[in-house]
């Protein structure tokens, strides 16, 4: 170091180690490789993250130190060496086995206008990573409740509506069509007041996956809130398929469900309706749906019944 006129040295080297103090007080990797990638000087950071004493440090040459991250470092060590900047993010594992997320900065050191070696800074980004991710999963689990049922993990209404557009706009292209179950389970209201909220709700859930299990993959269930329950079917080639589904149905939701040490057998009432005949939008088709349910209930409960036409079964 160049001294300036008129300072006393002794200053210079209270400077010099109050510098070497705090860098090796930063919390960051910070170190100086030669030409010849020998390590000429690192901080305490880099002692603790490479879990290296400082003599094995200092002349310890980077391919020793990185292992198998050496050849993934190698494009920007090079790079630097040629005198250009490197900024980029790598993972470091820890001596005990912990992941760090690092940024690391290679700076060329120049000396008359030739590359002398490099200046390393290695910042831990952990802890942003870690912030990233629970961002990330915290919009993705917005994203869901906002689209979902709380309580089955069905798509909600929301969904619903894009899905019946979608299966709409496909059964119009291959000439087929789209069909809308809408189940209303018959006397839900008895079991909440008979087993309590808690269980009416654990009944629900059994109903979503009975349901879930009868349609093929592209088929989705929607609860629509309180006991209520729509079946999207993208395509639908004969009436008599749509009749075999709906009671399917029927029959999957009389099947006899446990409740604390009661067993209940319940029944539903569902309405169907087609595209080809029922409307040719979302919300016709879940109203016409809808009225062919009530009709169901009318007729007896326990059955199905299609919007346009006599037939209930």
């Amino acid at each position: 170091m160049r001294l300036p006129l008129g300072k006393d040295p002794r200053e210079s080297n209270e400077i010099h180690d109050l510098l070497l103090e705090v860098i090796n007080h930063l919390d960051a990797m910070v170190a100086y490789w030669d030409s010849n990638r020998v390590c000429v000087f690192a901080n305490s950071a880099y002692l603790e993250w490479m879990g290296k004493t400082k003599q094995e440090m200092v002349g310890i040459t980077m391919q020793e130190l990185l292992g198998p991250l050496y050849s993934q470092n190698l494009p920007y060590i090079d790079a630097t060496l040629a005198g250009e900047r490197q900024v980029f993010e790598r993972e470091i594992a820890a001596p005990d086995g912990r992941i760090r997320h690092s940024l690391a900065t290679y700076i060329p050191h120049f000396v008359d206008g030739q590359v002398r070696g490099m200046f390393v800074h290695v910042a831990d980004v952990t802890p942003l990573k870690n912030l990233e991710h629970d961002l990330r999963a915290a919009k993705t689990e917005a994203e869901r409740l906002a689209t979902h049922d709380f309580l089955t993990g069905l798509p909600n209404r929301v969904l619903l509506m894009d899905r019946i557009q979608q299966a709409l706009s496909l059964a119009s292209r291959k000439r087929r069509q789209a069909a809308i179950f809408s189940v209303d389970i018959d006397n839900f209201k008895k079991v909440n007041d008979t087993y309590g909220h808690p269980a009416g709700d654990q009944f629900l859930v059994e109903i979503a996956t009975r349901l879930k299990g009868l349609l093929r993959e592209g088929d989705s269930v929607t609860r629509m809130g309180g006991d209520e329950f729509i079946v999207l079917v993208r395509e639908i080639e004969t009436l008599e398929q749509a009749k075999a589904l709906a009671q399917r149905i029927v029959d999957s939701l009389r099947a006899p469900l446990r409740i604390a040490d009661d067993v209940v057998v319940c029944s539903c009432s569902v309405g169907v309706a087609l595209s080809s005949r029922d409307g040719m939008s979302p919300d016709a088709l879940i109203a016409n749906s809808d009225k062919a349910a009530y009709r169901a209930k009318r007729l007896g409960k326990n059955r199905y019944a299609f919007a346009a036409s006599d037939d209930a079964i």
